[in-house]
């Protein structure tokens, strides 16, 4: 049987979110204005704080954002965190899904049953506000501990070492945070539900290189994608990952149809669809 005569053969597209999906830091967008806080004051307070309490950076900045809010007498609820998610700024030929449809029609028409998951340090309420939330099978993200509707505590934070596990969770087909002992169960490989080598990867920077390398080294895909606005000192880092063997591909975070990063996806999951024949 050719390889599209039928759908049998799952793969996934892997984002990363700030920066890849979306310009700069989605906390960046309505929720800083909105606690009177500028980008640099923030994110130089979380860095300070980090060094001086000897914590992980990721928890320090869900905890900030609590005590800003507490402080301007806001609450943080679910639904507050989804309305700041939906003003993200999201790079071209995302908006309106056309990315989404494009693509799982092409892996459609190769045999392929495409699924698309996030893997992000970002809060996953604020995540879920944007109007691309639907095209995920499964966000995996940093989250609060809710007291009722109101945010009391992170529950989840997720930084660059961490998301590493998550390539496991999908494929092993675990869709939650908590199961770690699904995750350290032996699992013969034919039994996975995702292969590693039926995975691609996108994501922007120093932060996604752990998952980048992993990836390549399990036999699956990275592309390091960039920002055009960026400075040309943030491109060469991007460059990089390239010529250090962390990522397989660089391109323009632009996600229209005939882009340069819509023609390597597609030829990535041509060959996914021809090595799973």
């Amino acid at each position: 049987m050719s390889s599209t005569e039928g759908i049998e053969k799952k793969a996934a597209i892997i984002y990363d979110f700030d920066g890849t999906l979306a310009r700069g830091n989605l906390q960046e967008c309505s929720f800083l204005p909105t606690m009177n806080m500028r980008r640099e004051e923030f994110w130089g307070r979380v860095k300070e704080m980090t060094k001086r309490e000897d914590a992980d950076e990721i928890l320090v900045y869900m905890h900030l954002m609590l005590a800003k809010a507490k402080e301007a007498k806001i609450e943080v609820t679910k639904e507050m965190l989804r309305e700041h998610g939906r003003s993200a700024p999201l790079f071209p030929g995302l908006e309106d899904c056309s990315w989404f449809t494009r693509i799982n029609a092409f892996a459609e028409g190769h045999g392929l049953d495409l699924q698309h998951y996030i893997i992000s340090s970002g809060i996953e309420e604020m995540i879920g506000g944007c109007t691309i939330q639907p095209a995920f099978h499964r966000i995996y993200a940093s989250k609060y501990i809710y007291d009722g509707d109101v945010a009391s505590w992170p529950g989840v934070a997720i930084n660059y070492t961490t998301k590493t596990q998550y390539l496991f969770r999908i494929n092993k087909g675990v869709e939650n945070h908590w199961n770690n002992n699904a995750i350290n169960a032996y699992m013969p490989k034919r039994t996975r539900l995702i292969p590693f080598e039926r995975m691609i990867f996108l994501g922007d920077g120093d932060t996604d290189i752990p998952t980048m390398k992993m990836l390549t080294y399990q036999g699956g895909h990275s592309i390091a994608v960039y920002d055009e606005q960026r400075e040309k000192r943030d491109l060469e880092k991007i460059h990089r990952l390239i010529s250090d063997d962390r990522a397989d591909f660089v391109a323009p975070a632009n996600y229209e149809e005939n882009s340069q990063l819509d023609i390597i996806v597609k030829g990535i999951l041509g060959r996914i669809a021809h090595l799973s024949v």
